[in-house]
Order: structure tokens, then sequence, then C-alpha cells
């Protein structure tokens, strides 16, 4: 018996069993669904902790004060308040540290701001022109921080587009006062959105020159004019080991740190974040995709049971065709090819089950879920393949009935 004719018996005898066929292609359909979606969950969560960290700065060193002690090679711990302007001035020396680009001193803590009858509350951050270098912001309208302003000790303001939304519906927010804790600011400029982190909404937050921070600020500030962290971007990627032992052994130096174990401060590199929460994001993907196997191997079982279920219904079957000249290796065949149907009719409305739901899934739940073509591709292998694992078994046991019990038995 040709091919063709193999495949032509096949479809249609599972067409004779569609009630049977169809629950058996559910199952397959389950783990496929389940694969493409616990995948594309992993992946876009890696994409929105990737997307994350670079809205904070890219090339990205953080140097912050901390109440512990002791540390590693990638991380120093420090006391509060050790952090000083004069730090961040000597990590700005070119000669000093060659490989940092941009320096950011950040002195930051939450205040009321008030315009007209509106207020809201939300992290007023003193700093210098660099912090929108090192955050890698830009401004929507008017202007950032600017030099004049750091020796000036002006009352400028930077908002960010959600305060600008708060204080000021409606209107632009450049040229208008807002109060600081009952002190006027004049709003030079408005940040462009950023969306929301794990740690803030980057929307809602307000910049003041440091200098003015210190001096209006400082003896309420909870750093007690300290710095709540330094910002260092480095040159570039490959600078970024560089920059981290140039900042190292500055601050060491300006410390007076006699024990390299137990320094006062902490560097944290930003691709160390994302490495962290990549590694995180993976083990979850991991582990989410293991119960999908799971499921896609009950799915294998299933296949497995209905054939050999149409195996014992169908003696009768195999034993006429083998008394009209069928082989034992045409007999397996074609419980192998309705097997492997029966797994690829499972992928393909998995997949397509599986691609409709990530789409609709993503704007219900907000949650990015990554539609990846390799997974897709794999989910149809592997349907096929366990349509065709699991259908030897059925198959080789059809193959083996010896034509004279087939034919007399009821």
């Amino acid at each position: 018996m040709s091919w063709p004719q193999t495949l032509r018996i096949a479809i249609e005898s599972l067409a004779d069993r569609r009630a049977r066929s169809a629950l058996t292609v559910l199952g397959i359909l389950i783990g496929i669904v389940a694969v493409i979606l616990t995948v594309g969950l992993g992946q876009g969560a890696q994409g929105a902790v990737s997307s994350e960290l670079s809205s904070l700065g890219t090339n990205l060193l953080i140097i912050a004060p901390s109440s512990t002690s002791g540390g590693t090679s990638e991380t120093k711990s420090v006391t509060a308040g050790t952090l000083t302007l004069a730090d961040a001035d000597a990590l700005a020396n070119k000669l000093d540290a060659p490989s940092v680009s941009v320096t950011a001193p950040v002195a930051q803590a939450n205040a009321t701001l008030v315009a007209g009858a509106n207020s809201t509350t939300a992290p007023l951050i003193g700093t210098t022109p660099g912090w929108l270098a090192a955050r890698d912001r830009t401004i929507a309208t008017g202007q950032g921080l600017t030099k004049p302003t750091l020796t000036a000790d002006a009352h400028d303001i930077v908002i960010g587009s959600q305060i600008a939304q708060s204080l000021f519906p409606g209107t632009s927010a450049i040229g208008r006062t807002i109060d600081v804790d009952s002190v006027p600011f004049t709003v030079t400029g408005m940040l462009n959105t950023a969306g929301s982190t794990a740690e803030a909404n980057q929307d809602a937050l307000a910049l003041i020159p440091i200098t003015t921070d210190q001096a209006v600020f400082g003896a309420s500030n909870s750093q007690a004019g300290g710095l709540a962290e330094i910002l260092l971007s480095a040159r570039s990627s490959q600078a970024m080991s560089a920059a981290y032992q140039e900042a190292d052994t500055l601050l060491d130096q300006l410390h007076h740190i006699t024990d390299p174990s137990q320094p006062d401060f902490t560097i944290i590199p930003q691709t160390s974040l994302l490495s962290t929460k990549t590694k995180i994001t993976k083990t979850l993907t991991v582990l989410l995709a293991g119960i999908a196997a799971i499921a896609l191997l009950v799915g294998g079982i299933g296949v497995m049971n209905i054939m050999l279920v149409s195996v014992t219904e169908r003696i009768r079957e195999i034993g006429l065709r083998k008394a009209l000249g069928a082989t034992p290796q045409t007999i397996r065949r074609q419980f192998l090819i309705e097997a492997s149907l029966l797994g690829l009719a499972g992928g393909l409305a998995g997949v397509t089950t599986g691609v409709t739901a990530a789409t609709v899934l993503t704007h219900l739940i907000n949650q990015q879920i990554t539609i990846s073509p390799p997974a897709i591709i794999g989910s149809l292998i592997v349907a096929a393949t366990i349509g065709l694992i699991f259908g030897v078994y059925p198959a080789s046991q059809a193959a083996k009935l010896p034509p004279i019990e087939a034919l007399r038995s009821e």
C-alpha cells in the first residue's frame, strides 16, 4: 500500500472517531498553549527588566550609602551620610577617573509640592545637570538644570510629566511657580515621560539644584548634608570595569579606607542589577516551562491511550487487512500516521490558540507576552514527535496481531 493510500485511510479512521480524536487533540493543545504562554511570559519579563534598567541610565554605576558593612568585589557597604559633594567633585575629575563620562550627586527626600489649589507629594531630587545624562533622560519642554543655577542657588525646578499634570492640568507648567514645603520655585523644564520601574514612578519626581537643596533643605534632609547616592556614567560599556575600579580606588583614598574588606561606600553596577533580575526571570521561565512540559507529556500519554483503545476496537479490521496481504510494516505505518496526525493537529491548534491568547492577555493583564518563533516551531515539532513516539507501542501491538486470532475475535 502506498503512502498516499495509508494517509487517506488514517484520516478516514480519525474522522470516524472524531469525538475521541478531538479530546486527544485537546490534550496536546493545552500543553502547547502552556509552553507558548510560559515562554512568552518569561521573555516578556526579561525584556521588561532590560527596558526598565535602561530607562534608569546606560553604563551606570550607583554609589550609595548603606547601613551595613562588609561587601564583595561587586558591592561595598557604607554608613549613611558618608558621601559628600567633595566625593562627587573628585569623581568628576577626568585625571583621576578618566573612564567616567558623567557624575551626578543626588540628595533626595519626599516633599509636598503646591501650585494654587493643587498639591502632590513626590521625591525631590537635589542634583546637577549631569543627572539627565546619567539617567538617560531628556527634556520635553523648557530646559533642564544648568551650571549657572548651581552657583547662584537659584530656585529653579524641573518636574516630571505626572507632576505637571497634577499641578497644572490642561496648561503649560513652564514659568509657573511651585511651593516646595512652602519655598517658592519656578518651573524651568519638564521631563519626557519614562514610565514606572519597580523602584519608583519616573514621571513623578522633581529636580532642583543640589546647592539649593543643601542650602534650603539640608538641615531637614535625612542625609544630614550628605548625599543619597552618586551616579556615574562610564564612557562605554567596555569602560564599566575601569570606571568601577577608578571610583573604588579614589573613594578608598578620600575616605581613608585602611581595610579593603570594610569600606564605607557601595558601588553597584547597573549591569549587575540586570544580570540578577534576568537570572530570576530565567529561573521562573524554566520552572513554568517544566510544568508546561508535564502538560505535554500528559497529552502524549493521552495519544497512546487512545491509540491502544483504537487497536483493541479494530482487531477484526487489522486481521482482515492482514489476511488480504497487508504486511506488519503497513499496519504499523498506518497507526503511526494516525498518532502523528493527532499530535500535529494538536500542535497547530495549540499554536493558533497560544498566539491568540498571548495577544489578548497582553492587553488584559498589562504584561508583555513575547511571541517566540522558536517556541512556536519547537512546539509543532514536539507535538508531532509526541504523537509519533507515543504511537510506536500501539502500532507495534497492531502489527504483531496474528491474522487468524484477529479474524475470530469479537
